[in-house]
């Protein structure tokens, strides 16, 4: 009789998409269940409790993303970030780094000082210069796609959040092109200046001319399309979904090139968008599935005690190199110090930019790139989620959040937008 019951089945059964479709659909939901409740009842940003359900379902041995992350599920993570690039390069000012060039120096010297901080603590920690200096390179980001969402669930506005997103957007534009660059060099000793430049000029090159050609075709759109439109913001998802792919194939960098044409299309439609609203709950649940993806795949990392003294000592390099970047550079920004203080802490935040580039040396050399994730994905587990805290208290600190920091107000808050 049982026998009988399961062919029926069988036969009866016609499973479209399969088991894995079902289980990160579960997955996303209770996701996204976890960062309401841990904004309304914690006061903390929704990334906190999607990269805590990741990371549980991480550690419990999650086949659904494994490393290194290949096919559809690098795609999708290449996409989220794309996304979120474009949007920040949107909104990067241009035109205030001709009237305050003190920024863009405080951009130059933080970048610097994360980088070779933290590549010589590795060097004194008996660390291979080809494995530090890849971790050196990932330090150096701060991520836009964090600090964009705690910026996002505080309301927060004001020139310590202008600076904070202006400073990560640029030094994401240095590690993605170095990254990418460096990735393809990394079984080759180039010798000479020209042979180490050339491939960082290929990235750009390459990514310059698929960011151009993205902004021109949504501009061209934007001519009689409405950017408050629903077919806009279809069509925006589907120019940086192209894009995110072409870039990838032809041997650019998918995030550089969207972040490319997010800043070439602020030039050429100056009009501002309201980014969220445009973009829709699409490029949300891409985004809440980017925290998920990274965190499930950062928790795979082989946990030790000396993995983990080295992994505190890139952390704490890195957070004290980014404040005396910001700081030093200073004087003459327009900033007072204690906002240059905010400005820094607001930059913790590492995420999915430095997944992709360290997945990038995983590729170009699988020895090497196991020595290198030993040290960078317990550390992009531990800075996506205490890195989104660290900048929630900036934001808070520096009076910029238009919500008090109390569960009650994000509470007050939600039921106000109902």
């Amino acid at each position: 009789m049982t026998n009988e019951l399961m062919a029926f089945w069988a036969e009866w059964a016609r499973p479209t998409a399969g088991l894995p479709i079902v289980l990160w659909s579960l997955l996303l939901a209770v996701a996204a269940a976890a960062g309401h409740l841990v904004q309304r009842y914690m006061g903390m940003p929704k990334v906190v409790g999607y990269s805590i359900v990741g990371t549980i379902v991480g550690f419990a041995g999650f086949e659904g993303a494994l490393w290194p992350l290949q096919g559809i599920s690098m795609y999708l993570l290449e996409l989220g970030v794309a996304i979120v690039l474009f949007e920040a390069g949107g909104r990067l000012p241009l035109r205030w780094f001709r009237y305050n060039p003190m920024v863009l120096l405080q951009s130059i010297l933080e970048a610097s000082l994360t980088y070779f901080g933290v590549f010589w603590a590795l060097h004194w920690l008996g660390i291979p210069d080809p494995v530090a200096n890849p971790i050196a390179l990932m330090a150096i980001v701060a991520s836009p796609a964090v600090l964009s969402r705690v910026l996002m669930d505080t309301r927060a506005s004001g020139p310590v959040t202008d600076r904070a997103m202006t400073l990560a957007t640029l030094n994401t534009f240095y590690a993605l092109a170095l990254g990418y660059a460096q990735a393809g060099l990394i079984e080759r000793a180039p010798q000479g200046l020209v042979q180490k430049l050339y491939p960082v000029g290929v990235v750009l090159g390459l990514s310059f001319v698929v960011g151009a050609v993205m902004a021109l075709a949504l501009r061209s759109a934007l001519r009689f399309m409405s950017p408050t439109s629903e077919n806009t913001s279809i069509l925006l998802l589907a120019i940086i979904a192209a894009g995110a792919a072409l870039t990838a194939h032809v041997g650019g960098s998918a995030p550089l090139a969207a972040l490319i044409g997010g800043v070439l299309l602020k030039q050429l439609n100056p009009k501002p968008w309201a980014w969220p609203r445009q973009l829709g709950t699409a490029a949300s649940l891409l985004t809440m599935l980017m925290f998920v993806l990274v965190s499930i795949v950062a928790a795979q990392a082989d946990w030790s005690l000396p993995v983990a003294s080295v992994v505190l000592t890139v952390i704490s390099v890195r957070f004290a190199a980014k404040i005396a970047g910001v700081a030093i550079a200073n004087p003459g920004s327009g900033a007072s110090w204690k906002q240059a203080l905010w400005v820094g802490c607001a930059m913790s935040p590492l995420s999915s930019i430095a997944l992709l580039i360290a997945s990038g040396f995983v590729t170009a050399s699988p020895l090497l790139g196991a020595m290198i994730t030993q040290v960078a994905l317990p550390a992009i587990l531990l800075m996506e989620v205490l890195g989104a805290v660290l900048a929630t208290i900036a934001i808070h600190s520096a009076g910029e959040s238009s919500l008090p920091w109390t569960p009650e107000a994000f509470m007050t808050a939600e039921e106000t937008q109902r």
